[in-house]
């Protein structure tokens, strides 16, 4: 099954939940908030999309953190780190796919590719 993790007041988790819904794409919802980052997950993204991609270095979280905080994060490992302790640093939504493909962020196009392989 699609697994979409996110936050749920997030305006681009909310396009991609509607955008599944409307596509009639069964999906588990993990929050962020309430259940943490899983680790698991968190290494199959990182590998899959690299710490670049997964880290969101426009957001606010991002924005408001220690000028030294932010230049700590160099490397996979430092990024996961950060990611696990402020999961509001994670580009959203991250899509977990049945076909084991990893998506970041919402692409209307991208997801309809997704549908197609799964």
């Amino acid at each position: 099954m699609t697994t979409l993790y996110g936050i749920p007041n997030c305006d681009t988790v909310k396009k991609a939940r509607a955008w599944l819904d409307e596509a009639g794409i069964a999906y588990r919802f993990h929050d962020f908030k309430k259940a943490g980052v899983p680790e698991d997950a968190l290494a199959r993204w990182l590998a899959a999309v690299g710490w670049e991609r997964l880290l969101n270095r426009q957001g606010t979280t991002w924005r408001k953190l220690d000028p030294a905080v932010q230049a700590r994060v160099t490397d996979a490992p430092s990024a996961a780190a950060l990611m696990r302790e402020q999961s509001s640093v994670i580009k959203r939504p991250v899509i977990d796919w049945p076909s084991g493909a990893v998506t970041v962020g919402f692409d209307a196009k991208a997801f309809a590719s997704h549908l197609a392989e799964d």
